[in-house]
């Protein structure tokens, strides 16, 4: 099954990158209730009441996280569209089953909406923690 939703946060692909971490998808996503372990690309974190390994790539446009223990081997990319689509966010989650029990198909469209809220929420408030941060000007250096 896949759910997408489109978030209008005005991220590029670098932005998603550098930002949106392991160590702080419950910032980004009300869903994820924590994070309990964090190294480099893998970590682990509680989604649905639940404990579960997440991996987490760089792909083009944006990144990718991969929960590669769970029973149906969810996985969700967050991309930037080009310029020209005016900052839309792209989310797009998958699960390898055609039938699902209503209650989890309401965890996966919550989860992803979630996504959409924290994307919008989440650059703003990015933004203005670096406006507070003086900008720091650095000096040629001659070798």
């Amino acid at each position: 099954m896949e759910y997408f939703a489109i978030a209008n946060a005005h991220m590029s692909p670098t932005d998603l990158q550098r930002f949106v971490r392991i160590q702080n998808l419950p910032e980004w996503c009300a869903s994820i209730e924590k994070v309990t372990t964090q190294s480099a690309e893998k970590g682990s974190l509680s989604w649905a009441g639940d404990d579960h390994v997440v991996h987490q790539e760089i792909v083009r446009n944006g990144i990718h996280f991969t929960l590669p223990g769970s029973e149906d081997v969810m996985q969700w990319s967050i991309t930037a569209e080009p310029q020209s689509k005016n900052g839309r966010v792209t989310i797009h989650c998958t699960i390898n089953r055609a039938e699902l029990e209503p209650e989890y198909d309401e965890y996966l469209l919550k989860f992803v909406e979630d996504w959409k809220t924290g994307l919008e929420s989440g650059w703003a408030r990015i933004k203005a923690e670096l406006q507070k941060k003086p900008s720091v000007e650095c000096a040629p250096w001659y070798g």
